[in-house]
Order: structure tokens, then sequence, then C-alpha cells
């Protein structure tokens, strides 16, 4: 038994850049798909959703935190889909998260609501220290930043 779990293990671990391609397609994905009402939502959503930030003493331009909340939600998710920018994008969605956490807890709404925020938000957080794994646009990016030198460098001696 023992060997089969160790095999397996290594079996999948070939995969890891396949699982990380799925978690941002599907997380990436649904952010887009909760953040699309928002972000085009117009000023009224957008001064709805920011009223929030009175719980945290913040009372001035609601329309802008608002359209900051849907904008994380939905350009956050693409971001994230796509591995570009993607541990700037993790910490946008980090903090928003942690602002929708706060909020439902402090609005009385308990854990059963809150939870959903709290999940994903340690879900970016974590997200954020693994990185995108090599099927992203980063990655790409990466690597021809990589090959742009070493053929200067080539050319260079």
């Amino acid at each position: 038994m023992k060997n089969w779990y160790v095999d397996f293990n290594q079996a999948i671990k070939s995969y890891q850049d396949i699982g990380l391609l799925i978690f941002r397609l599907g997380l990436g994905g649904m952010f887009m798909w909760h953040g699309f009402p928002k972000i085009f939502g117009g000023m009224e959503k957008w001064t709805a959703l920011g009223e929030t930030m009175g719980m945290f003493g913040i009372h001035f331009v609601p329309a802008f935190w608002g359209f900051m909340s849907g904008f994380a939600e939905f350009f956050g998710g693409l971001l994230i889909a796509l591995g570009l920018f993607y541990r700037l994008a993790c910490l946008l969605l980090v903090f928003n998260l942690s602002i929708a956490f706060a909020s439902q807890m402090i609005g009385g709404k308990g854990l059963m609501k809150a939870s959903q925020s709290l999940e994903d938000g340690f879900s970016f957080l974590a997200a954020f220290f693994v990185g995108p794994g090599k099927y992203s646009v980063d990655e790409y990016l990466q690597q021809n930043k990589a090959a742009n030198k070493i053929m200067i460098a080539q050319t260079d001696g």
C-alpha cells in the first residue's frame, strides 16, 4: 500500500502545472462571473456596493470603492485565469475578499455567509506563494525575457 501511494504521488506530481492551470481557469472564471454585474452595473450599482465601506468609517466616494470591488473581481479574475500579473492579482483579490469577509462579519451575517470570502481569500493567499505555473502568460514572458538575455549575450560574445 505504501509503495502504491508513493508511486501515485510521484505520477501526479508531474501534472502539477496542469492542476495550477485548472485552478486558475476555474477560480479566475468564477470571479469574472461574480464581478461582471458589479463592474458593468454602473454608478448606481457601484455606489450601493461601495457604501459597505461605511462599516469601516470610510464614507467618501462610495462609487469609487464599489467600482474597485467590481474591478478587483472581474479584472482580477481575468488576470488570474491568464496567469498575467498573477501575484499582483492575487494580492488585489486577497484585499477585496478581506474587506468582504470583515463587512459580512461586522454586518452580523455570520460565518455561514462570510465563509466563502474567507475560503477564497485563503486560496488566493496560498496562490500568491505558489505562483501561476508554467502554463501562464507570466511564465511565457519570463521565458522570452531569459531567451532574449541569452541571445544578447551570445551576440555580444
